[in-house]
């Protein structure tokens, strides 16, 4: 039954490379499939799928979730109002109109918005609308402003409160739970405010070699062709604008980052401000208003479409014994754990190829996670290794998936070398801070919260223990992953 299970994720794959459908009619296909192979072999009893409705209950009854919507509407409305555009104009005129500068200042930009925009795809397409044709207008030829909208878009995967970090926070703290039920360890759970503190480090220096890189590459190219459109001597009302959207934006994110206010909480500040900014600004009259809350709706319903149907696929999954399959086979490789962390990362990778951050924490990290986990005691060292790796998957030529978006959307169509030349500095940085991170695991642990304001296993409560195992494995006829010896 279990080789079953391995069948529907090898279909899921090739439908989803194939026919075009969306993702989640084709996870819930394939658990229906599952589930009658499982019933007319005898081997499933009906009663178990009773489960289902308890899990999805559990899954939609998380805090973390309520910042979905908040986060998709943020996206929706900095689109929507020239929050962008003021920031940029501002930062032009205090950094100058030299090519460096003009390179940087997307950087700079994204880094503030990225977060708050909820996905690498709402980056890309805000990027592109507000900034790329004052690129072009500038001089930067076209292969170096497509790689700074690529690279730019991605660091909403690192820098925190994003709705990636949120998300995959909670998939790992589930994972982490599970692996330590199977191998016996009392570790602390990890959580999302300490993915928060070791994703910073490293998220820093992506972001110092991200700006240093598109200063260079702005800087080399000839500044006779610079063909500036911007206004040269500022406005102070856009100055004021900027500077309060700074303030509010550095604020909300230092809060998050630093365990002051929640992610939910500084996502709904953010959708309210921006929503009273843009009724002032009267940037929402007509039907604007009306259309962004109704595309919010309607990217909300899709990700929670896809959350659900990929909960059901790993339901399953289990059900049918494939996560424990899989887990069985990869706790038999005589690996060393950096060995183990690198094969996990680079399955991670190629499914990262083909499918957006959101699809694989839904679907893969409850695969593969909790093996990995067993074999690695370092949760958070794990888990930034994770995040690294998908931006730098997002990014790797020719299909990954925001370079693929930003070439969808740009003109004039630049040949793949040409962008390969430009896009190949921001790549071996990010190697080279994931190496960093991969060989070094202290540079995840040097913002560790107080343990006084950490949870841990070997103080909480087991009752309470037992009933976080219970939301995250409510099948009591499953058996669980066998006991193994500490490694």
């Amino acid at each position: 039954m279990d080789q079953f299970g391995l069948a529907l994720i090898a279909a899921a794959g090739l439908l989803i490379l194939t026919t075009g459908l969306p993702i989640y009619l084709i996870l819930l296909l394939l658990s229906l499939s599952g589930a009658f192979y499982g019933l007319t072999a005898g081997q499933l009893p009906l009663a178990v799928f009773t489960a289902l409705p308890a899990r999805l209950i559990t899954l939609l009854e998380n805090d973390l979730l309520q910042a979905l919507p908040l986060y998709v509407f943020i996206g929706i409305m900095l689109d929507r109002v020239p929050v962008i555009l003021t920031l940029y104009n501002s930062l032009r005129h205090l950094l100058g109109k030299s090519t460096g500068a003009l390179a940087a200042t997307p950087v700079a930009i994204g880094a503030l918005l990225g977060p708050m925009n909820g996905s690498v795809g709402a980056s890309v397409l805000s990027l592109y609308r507000s900034l790329y044709p004052r690129l072009i207008e500038n001089g930067l030829p076209a292969a170096t402003a497509q790689s700074l909208i690529a690279t730019t878009s991605t660091l909403g995967v690192v820098i925190p409160p994003s709705l990636v970090l949120i998300l995959l926070g909670d998939a790992m703290m589930s994972a982490h739970i599970i692996a330590l039920q199977g191998s016996a360890r009392t570790d602390r759970i990890i959580n999302t405010q300490d993915i928060f503190h070791g994703v910073l480090v490293p998220a820093a220096l992506v972001l110092a070699g991200f700006l240093l890189i598109a200063f260079r590459q702005g800087a080399s190219q000839n500044p006779t062709q610079q063909r500036s459109k911007d206004n040269p001597s500022g406005v102070p009302k856009d100055f004021l604008t900027a500077g309060i959207s700074l303030s509010i934006l550095v604020g909300l994110l230092g809060g998050v980052a630093s365990g002051l206010i929640y992610a939910v909480e500084a996502a709904a500040s953010g959708a309210v401000l921006l929503l009273v900014y843009g009724s002032a600004g009267g940037y929402l009259k007509d039907k604007k208003l009306s259309d962004c809350l109704r595309d919010a709706a309607i990217t909300t319903g899709a990700l929670f479409a896809l959350l659900v149907a990929a909960t059901t696929f790993t339901l399953t999954l289990r059900l049918l014994g494939t996560d424990r399959l899989i887990a069985a086979w990869l706790l038999s490789l005589t690996v060393d754990p950096i060995m183990f962390l690198c094969l996990v990362l680079g399955l991670i990778m190629l499914a990262a190829l083909v499918l957006d951050a959101f699809e694989i924490i839904f679907v893969l990290i409850p695969i593969l996670a909790p093996p990995l986990l067993i074999r690695i005691d370092d949760a958070l060292w794990a888990c930034v290794c994770l995040l690294l790796t998908l931006q730098l998957a997002f990014l790797l030529p020719p299909v990954g998936y925001a370079l693929i978006m930003t070439r969808s959307l740009t003109k004039p169509v630049v040949p793949l070398n040409q962008l390969l030349k430009t896009i190949r500095p921001y790549l071996l940085w990010l190697g080279t801070v994931l190496g960093l991170v991969l060989f070094w695991p202290q540079s995840v642990h040097w913002l560790d919260a107080p343990h006084a304001n950490r949870r841990s296993l070997e103080t909480a409560p087991k009752t309470d223990i037992n009933n976080q195992l219970q939301q995250i494995l409510p099948v009591p006829d499953t058996p669980a992953l066998p006991v193994l010896p500490k490694l």
